[in-house]
C-alpha cells in the first residue's frame, strides 16, 4: 500500500519552524511526552554520532547544530520538506553539508552515499502514516547506506498504549486527526519487531512516552 507522507511533512512551514524548538523541544517534550530534550534526547544524539552522519527528518536542525560536530565530520541532511532542509542547513553552518530532498519511504538516491557511520531519525517515525510494519520499510532503505559497523538510532513518540497524560492525549488526538502524526497504534513491541527484521542487534528504552532506539549489524 502506498501512503501519502506529504501531510506530515507539510506542517513545517517557516512560521511553524520558528516556533518548533520552543513548542516541540521545550513545552511538548517536557509536559506532554515527558522526555527532556537537553537531558535525554540531545545526549543520546551526541553519543551515537559518527564522522559520516545522515540525519533523516531534520526539523530545524537542532540536533546536528548542537552536537559539536568535528570539522572532519561529513553531514548529510535528508527530508521531504524543502523549508526544513533550508532551515537546518543554515543552522548547522557547515559549507560541506550535503542536502537531499527525498521521501524516506522510498529507496534513497545514490548521491546520499554508502558506509555511513551513523544515521539518525529523531521524531520522524511518529509522523509517518501506516502501521509500524509499514514504517519499517524506512529501516530497509536506510540500512543500505549504513557501514557494517555503523549505528541507526533515533527517537519516536509512542501511541495510545503508552498511557499519555491529559496534555499528551489532547495533542495526540489533534495531531493524528490532522495527519501530522500517524502513531496512534505505535508500540514499543511493534518498533522492536520492525527493527529486528533489518538488524541483528536492537536496543530500545522508553523515557516518558518516547522510545529511544539503536540498531546495529544490518541483515540481508
Amino acid at each position: 500500500m502506498n501512503y501519502d507522507t506529504d501531510q506530515g511533512a507539510a506542517i513545517y512551514s517557516p512560521l511553524v519552524l520558528k516556533l518548533y524548538d520552543w513548542w516541540v523541544l521545550g513545552i511538548s517534550n517536557r509536559y506532554a511526552w515527558q522526555c527532556s530534550t537537553r537531558a535525554v534526547l540531545l545526549p543520546f544524539f551526541r553519543r551515537h554520532l559518527g564522522d559520516r552522519h545522515l540525519d533523516v527528518g531534520v526539523g530545524t536542525g537542532f540536533y546536528p547544530a548542537r552536537a559539536s560536530l568535528p570539522q572532519s565530520a561529513r553531514l548529510t541532511l535528508l527530508d521531504l520538506n524543502p523549508v526544513s532542509l533550508h532551515a537546518a542547513q543554515r543552522r548547522v553552518m557547515r559549507r560541506s553539508t550535503q542536502v537531499v530532498r527525498h521521501d524516506v519511504m522510498n529507496p534513497l538516491p545514490g548521491r546520499v552515499g554508502k558506509n555511513m557511520d551513523s544515521i539518525s531519525l529523531f521524531y520522524l517515525l511518529h509522523c509517518l502514516p501506516g502501521t509500524m510494519t509499514d514504517k519499517g520499510k524506512v529501516f530497509g532503505h536506510l540500512k543500505a547506506h549504513l557501514a557494517p559497523d555503523g549505528v541507526l538510532y533515533g527517537a519516536t513518540i509512542l501511541g495510545d498504549e503508552a498511557g499519555h497524560n491529559a496534555f499528551g492525549r489532547k495533542l495526540m488526538a489533534i495531531y493524528n486527526r490532522k495527519g501530522i502524526f500517524g502513531n496512534q497504534h505505535d508500540t514499543r513491541e511493534g518498533l522492536a519487531l520492525a527493527l529486528k527484521h533489518h538488524f541483528a542487534k536492537v536496543d530500545i528504552r522508553v523515557e516518558g512516552k518516547v522510545a529511544l532506539f539503536e540498531a546495529r549489524e544490518p541483515v540481508a
